[in-house]
């Protein structure tokens, strides 16, 4: 009778190394095969640069490309191709981690990759290890609370237009903005013309050779801070002092 091997989603980084749960690190070190996304406009996986330091035998590691796709249709196939290639090594009785870069389960396509393999592996042995999200990172690195007292906090993924953005900061008092991408120049705008850009902050590939970390995003140029990784965190009216 052939034995399925166990799965591991494993959250690494974001950026600097040991940005990892213990327990996770006890995977890694039990796992036969460990899968590394890279995606296929990098050369090489950020989430084995977050694993810097922890001793993982090289011929353990499988680097995958990773497509960056808005289509529907061609992720879902990736996806689908992902889980396989995953799953024939699990069919072979091997353990295998899937490493993913931040939190495991906050916007992240680890959970596509779980449901495509539960799909054609059903009763897999499997468990997810949490991460540290990109914000939480970010709020560390620079002393930049998430919320105090009873601040509401969004978060989300960032709209296509300025209307949106603008009733989002209204209703809230504090908003951490993900996948901003290429919309990046008219979100700094908005955040001048409403007078707050020197409440926000700013990161991009947090812990990395090319970091960029700015607590007043007034001067901030978008055209050099666009790219992969970047997260902004958002304030509408200045931190109470709630110290004397």
């Amino acid at each position: 009778m052939s034995h399925t091997g166990t799965f591991w989603g494993i959250g690494v980084g974001p950026g600097p190394t040991g940005y990892i749960p213990l327990a996770a690190v006890t995977a890694l070190q039990q796992a036969d095969l460990i899968f590394a996304p890279r995606a296929t406009t990098s050369e090489s996986s950020v989430a084995l640069q977050c694993l810097s330091g922890i001793a993982v035998a090289p011929e353990r590691i499988r680097e995958i490309e990773f497509l960056m796709d808005t289509d529907r249709t061609v992720l879902s196939e990736h996806y689908a191709q992902l889980a396989e290639t995953i799953a024939v090594e699990l069919r072979a009785g091997l353990n295998v981690a899937y490493l993913t870069i931040g939190d495991t389960f906050t916007y992240s396509t680890y959970g596509y990759i779980l449901a495509a393999l539960q799909q054609q592996l059903p009763g897999l042995a499997q468990r997810t290890f949490p991460g540290i999200t990109s914000y939480a990172a970010a709020a560390a690195a620079m002393s930049w609370p998430l919320g105090e007292g009873k601040e509401r906090t969004l978060i989300l993924p960032c709209p296509d237009d300025a209307e949106s953005l603008r009733a989002d900061i209204e209703s809230h008092d504090i908003i951490v903005l993900m996948k901003i991408g290429k919309r990046l120049p008219w979100v700094l705008d908005l955040l001048r013309e409403l007078g707050i850009a020197e409440h926000c902050a700013f990161a991009r590939r947090i812990g990395l050779a090319d970091e960029m970390l700015s607590a007043d995003v007034g001067n901030l140029n978008a055209t050099d801070a666009m790219g992969y990784l970047a997260t902004l965190l958002i304030r509408k009216t200045p931190r109470e002092q709630r110290h004397t």
